[in-house]
């Protein structure tokens, strides 16, 4: 097989960040679920944009996040997602294409406005998402550059973009396009909302032989399962894929893939700020580690030390230097 053109392209909702801190009596008073994503509508994100403190605006978006890890530990990254020809579509291209990454899908203008998640940061940490999607729930499948997906050695697809008809359409013909070309598809479950809404057809995905890499973090594999016991929880799903991955917070992260499996604890850091991104982090490193083939355990411990950065700092893309964090692990 020739030697792709990406190591990974990403495929995902593009959404800028909106992140403010807050404390537990305004999402109480606002009816918020701590820890969740939820999708609004825009007039709803105006409602509450006015209602919330100042924010700091970030590019974002789960797979954005993913292709901007990848990219600060050196990889060839490319993304795949719909923005606006607005301010804030242009804002999240330049963001994208001046980190290395090869953004592949023009701005529309018949597409509303760019999406936008106003991230409420609670003081220990946690992150309450209110989601407006504006133009990246209209990805069409024929947007999607499906030679560059044949010369991506890893498509990287994530579930929040599972919800819109048009861009899983767009995302299914990304899985063929791959499989044919002998590529390796790997697919985050994203949220236990998201699981809740989408189970049946996730399981179909997983039953078809249609992911080869599946992330889950510990309350989503229980809910795909509908078990509590992540050690029930881990053969259940892993018998379904090829390789599975699953993060366990501060007890650090699983991998399996046939009989072989992998353990890692959480790499140590001096203050948790802020955990946004920490799931889409991981699955840089990880995947970065695959498209080297590393091996479970070195990949692992690449997911680890890039979520360790991210949860340290606002926002949820890199600030440090990935590869000198990973320097050990790379060499």
């Amino acid at each position: 097989m020739t030697k792709p053109r990406f190591d990974v392209l990403c495929i995902g909702n593009a959404i800028v960040d909106v992140i403010a801190d807050t404390t537990d009596g305004f999402l109480s008073h606002q009816g918020l679920h701590k820890g969740s994503m939820r999708l609004i509508d825009q007039e709803e994100a105006v409602r509450l944009y006015e209602a919330m403190g100042p924010g700091r605006e970030i590019s974002g978006g789960s797979a954005g996040n993913t292709a901007a890890g990848l990219a600060a530990l050196g990889l060839d990254a490319a993304f795949i997602g719909q923005v606006a020809n607005d301010q804030l579509g242009e804002i999240y291209r330049h963001d994208i294409e001046a980190q290395g990454i090869a953004f592949l899908v023009d701005p529309r203008g018949d597409v509303g406005a760019t999406a936008r998640s106003l991230i409420l940061v609670t003081p220990d940490a946690q992150r309450t998402m209110n989601t407006f999607l504006g133009a990246a729930q209209l990805l069409e499948k024929g947007s999607v550059d499906l030679a560059a997906v044949a010369d991506s050695g890893i498509i990287y697809l994530e579930g929040y973009l599972w919800d819109p008809a048009e861009p899983r359409a767009a995302m299914e013909a990304a899985i063929e396009a791959a499989h044919a070309a002998g590529r390796k598809v790997a697919f985050t479950l994203s949220d236990t909302f998201c699981v809740d809404r989408h189970r049946d057809s996730f399981w179909q995905l997983l039953r078809d032989g249609k992911i080869d890499i599946l992330f889950a973090n510990e309350a989503e594999a229980a809910s795909m399962t509908m078990v509590n016991d992540i050690e029930e929880a881990i053969p259940a799903l892993s018998a379904y894929v090829q390789t599975l991955v699953v993060t366990r917070s501060e007890d650090g992260a699983t991998a399996v893939r046939g009989g072989e499996r992998a353990d890692v604890p959480a790499e140590p850091i001096e203050r948790l700020v802020d955990t946004t991104g920490a799931g889409d982090l991981f699955a840089a490193g990880f995947l970065a580690g695959e498209a080297r083939g590393l091996g479970l355990k070195a990949s692992l411990r690449l997911g680890a030390i890039a979520a360790a950065e991210v949860i340290q700092h606002y926002g949820a893309r890199p600030e440090a230097d990935l590869k000198a964090l990973a320097e050990d692990v790379l060499a």
